[in-house]
């Protein structure tokens, strides 16, 4: 890489090698990551994963590729196991779990203590109130996602305080204009716009929500051409094309209500949308550890004044975060994830009014076939009357070729006669027998 767009960290001692960048039909060229990487080259710190070359040392067990963004917009590529994932994140391992490949095709939004875990569809990730971990960067489908951080992360991150952008440091504090601001202005910059991690989750429902759409708007442009060749012609190939069409609705259908039913399940239940809330909390810990310190490096009283007194600097910090952030309030999130409800309940009725339409046709064929397995059948019948009546001439002609003695044998020019006679009479049969089944309703008008 040498002095390459990317700069290339050097990984500590003790941290596993980084493998090559994953080559073949299921990983994305390099063209294509150089398109996502490139851009933020400028600003963002790159870790390339090391050993590219035919010295490459072999991968550790365990480690996958993650992409790592901070709430400034600086991101980088590094190869980490479970246990480094569970020290840098704090959350249980089972967590992780449900990152992994078993559950590649489910929905869930899963809050803890300081991270909020995601797995919507292909977008896998671990949020924390300082930054994203995103699992698997350079899949296909994840990079619309990458690409989405990248460009709305560093415009987001500044909130706006006395009109002036206040960035916060690594310590939890607000510098403004060259002067630290009170607690209760910087908290008043943070409710300004959304927290961090609900920016990240907005851009993955957005991205998601995106993904299903054009699933249903490729599903439909496919869907109603086939639909009405197969209604005009009912063949062996049309059938076979609206199977497939079905199988794929039913699969995106049940993609769409995973992800409706993780929104729903949020938003019955206000207790879990509050613990989503790591930014607040963050703060919590942040203003309370200040406060905490501040009391103890300029305390000069005996111990027991001192227990009051961290005691009351414990009890005016509560008061004060508890004034500035009610638990209870979850309004922000609410509407947040209410707006994408909405869309995925609309894209789902997309789906369902696709596939009622197939349903409509499918009746529609159906009726088709009765009426033609209707006609069959009165055509059978028609011949059945039919066979009927030439079986009784043939049983009259039977009986004269016996060479049974009769008379008749010995009269001239009655062969005629009595054959033609004898057809007249049958056909009259069969026009009785037939008259008969069309006043019985057996066969149409």
């Amino acid at each position: 890489m040498g002095k390459g767009q990317f700069s290339i960290r050097r990984r500590k001692k003790g941290t596993p090698p980084l493998p090559p960048p994953p080559v073949g039909d299921g990983a994305p060229t390099m063209a294509v990551q150089n398109s996502i990487l490139a851009p933020a080259a400028a600003n963002n710190s790159i870790s390339m994963p090391a050993g590219t070359g035919k010295a490459s040392k072999k991968k550790v067990g365990g480690a996958r590729l993650w992409m790592r963004f901070d709430r400034w917009g600086q991101s980088e590529l590094n190869e980490w196991d479970k246990s480094a994932i569970i020290k840098r994140a704090a959350i249980p391992a089972r967590d992780l779990r449900i990152l992994g490949p078993i559950f590649s095709h489910s929905s869930s939004i899963l809050a803890r203590e300081k991270a909020m875990v995601v797995n919507l569809e292909f977008i896998r990730a671990i949020i924390t109130a300082e930054e994203v971990l995103l699992l698997d960067p350079l899949r296909q489908e994840v990079l619309p996602f990458v690409d989405q951080l990248r460009q709305q992360l560093p415009h987001k991150s500044l909130s706006k305080v006395d009109g002036t952008s206040t960035e916060q440091d690594n310590e939890g504090h607000f510098p403004n204009a060259g002067h630290w601001l009170p607690v209760p202005e910087a908290v008043e910059g943070l409710q300004a716009e959304l927290p961090f991690e609900f920016q990240v989750l907005e851009i993955a429902l957005e991205v998601v929500c995106t993904f299903l759409d054009s699933s249903v708007a490729d599903l439909e442009r496919d869907a109603y051409p086939v639909l009405d060749e197969l209604a005009m012609n009912v063949s062996t190939k049309n059938l076979e094309q609206v199977r497939s069409l079905k199988s794929n609705l039913t699969r995106l259908l049940a993609r769409v209500q995973k992800v409706r039913d993780e929104i729903e399940h949020l938003l019955d239940d206000n207790e879990d949308m509050a613990q989503l809330y790591l930014t607040r909390k963050w703060i919590q810990n942040q203003q309370t550890e200040t406060l905490l310190g501040t009391i103890v490096s300029n305390s000069i009283v005996p111990a027991a004044p001192n227990l009051r007194r961290l005691n009351s600097a414990r009890s005016r910090s509560g008061s004060l975060v508890s004034n500035h952030f009610n638990y209870n309030d979850v309004e922000d999130l609410e509407m947040l994830l209410e707006a994408y409800f909405m869309q995925l309940e609309g894209t789902r009725n997309k789906i369902l009014s696709v596939r009622e339409y197939i349903d409509d046709t499918e009746d529609y064929v159906n009726i088709q076939l009765d009426n033609q397995r209707n006609e069959l059948i009165q055509l059978q019948l028609t011949l059945t009357i039919a066979s009927f009546a030439v079986a009784v001439e043939t049983l009259i002609a039977g009986w004269f070729g016996m060479n049974i003695p009769c008379t008749l044998y010995h009269t001239k020019g009655v062969f005629w006669p009595f054959v033609l006679c004898l057809t007249a009479g049958c056909i009259i049969l069969f026009l009785v027998i037939l008259g008969y089944a069309r006043w019985k309703k057996l066969l149409g008008s």
